[in-house]
């Protein structure tokens, strides 16, 4: 397969193909690697993004979560619906051979290092290496990019930078970056992270692929250019400890416990009873939701927290549209300050939008719409 490997493009050191070759290869990318255990989905032509969902999923309030598309063999809900299943693949791809190939990371035990080199503005010195100071005095003239950054990370811990690792597989990018992949050890579900944006970064222009994203293929062909591979290597090589601790230290590992479902604070579980929906089956439904909110206090990140409020949020909304639940945002709005104290801009949006997406669509006593 290596040599097969080579063909499709991922060892390339010559022009792009014409557009015909670039259509052909991409069912034997889809292939080559789920043939290395890693799943796939669709991208959409020429791009690095899935392609849109179905009809139904693209309805306000829709999620990933119980939707039956993955599991009738669709592409829906992009690297969630990455599959192993060849005769699945030889479908998605024979009927659509100009689409692109991604992989979803975490079930294919991967960590991506996605150095990028765009330009713009440097940020403040505390950003370039969260968690690391670095002292006025230091002269950083000519810092300008993730390869900059990554390798002075590597140097202070006395590591090669993993854009120099040639024991490993490394992908250039259309836009000049580099992928660099690795094997996660398992039982290690490291996260995803972008820049040095968030509670999670590992630096300034470096993000990092794992669970909860995916990453290009190589081989695959955008618009922009060809994933391109760089030397001979095309195994990804063990997560370096240095690497690994990193990581961990930045905050890329989740919570070690999902806590248990907490009761609707006091406050709120009057609000829901002054609204008209603490009793009977209307009241079930919202408290459940409302606590499942409400448990997102326990882990300040990765608790799903977004997701929940605006499933409740939806719920709610399509409860007042019913006539079943007199006001909802109040509601809500108790449950997510609780979960997110100090947090309003952030929750305040989530909550408008769901109630005004479930309002649409009215919400019968039983739950049915």
């Amino acid at each position: 397969m290596t040599g097969e490997l080579r063909d499709l493009g991922c060892d390339l050191r010559r022009s792009a193909p014409p557009r015909q070759d670039v259509v052909l290869r991409s069912l034997a990318v889809a292939r080559w690697c789920a043939g290395r255990g890693w799943p796939v989905h669709p991208l959409a032509p020429g791009r690095k993004t899935p392609p849109g969902n179905c009809t139904a999923c693209r309805e306000p309030g829709h999620t990933h979560r119980g939707c039956p598309c993955p599991a009738a063999g669709r592409w829906c809900h992009g690297f969630r619906a990455a599959t192993l299943d060849f005769a699945r693949i030889e479908k998605w791809w024979g009927e659509r051979p100009d689409f692109g190939v991604g992989i979803a990371c975490g079930p294919a035990g991967l960590v991506v290092i996605d150095i990028d080199a765009h330009p713009g503005q440097m940020p403040g010195r505390d950003r370039l290496l969260p968690g690391i100071d670095i002292a006025d005095t230091v002269d950083l003239t000519g810092l300008a990019n993730g390869f900059h950054t990554i390798g002075v990370l590597a140097a202070l811990r006395g590591a090669v930078s993993p854009a120099e690792d040639t024991t490993t597989l490394r992908v250039r990018t259309p836009s000049r970056g580099l992928h660099v992949w690795y094997r996660a050890p398992q039982g290690h579900p490291w996260q995803c992270s972008s820049g040095s944006g968030g509670r999670r970064a590992l630096a300034w222009q470096v993000d990092v692929r794992a669970h909860g994203g995916y990453i290009v293929a190589p081989g695959t062909v955008t618009e922009a250019g060809r994933y391109e591979g760089v030397g001979e290597v095309r195994e990804p090589a063990p997560l370096p400890d240095w690497l690994a601790w990193e990581l961990e230290r930045t905050g890329h590992l989740p919570p070690t416990h999902v806590p248990a479902p907490r009761p609707v604070p006091p406050r709120a579980r009057q609000a829901v009873l002054a609204a008209g929906g603490g009793h009977g089956a209307v009241g079930r439904l919202l408290s459940g939701l409302l606590a499942e909110v409400a448990a997102c206090a326990a882990v300040p990140e990765g608790a799903g927290f977004t997701d929940k409020l605006n499933r409740a949020a939806y719920t709610a909304g399509g409860l007042v549209a019913a006539g079943l639940l007199a006001e909802a945002e109040q509601v809500l709005g108790e449950v997510a300050e609780y979960a997110r104290p100090g947090q309003e801009r952030r929750y305040a949006a989530v909550i408008r939008s769901g109630i005004s997406a479930g309002r649409m669509r009215p919400l019968s006593p039983g739950g049915g719409r």
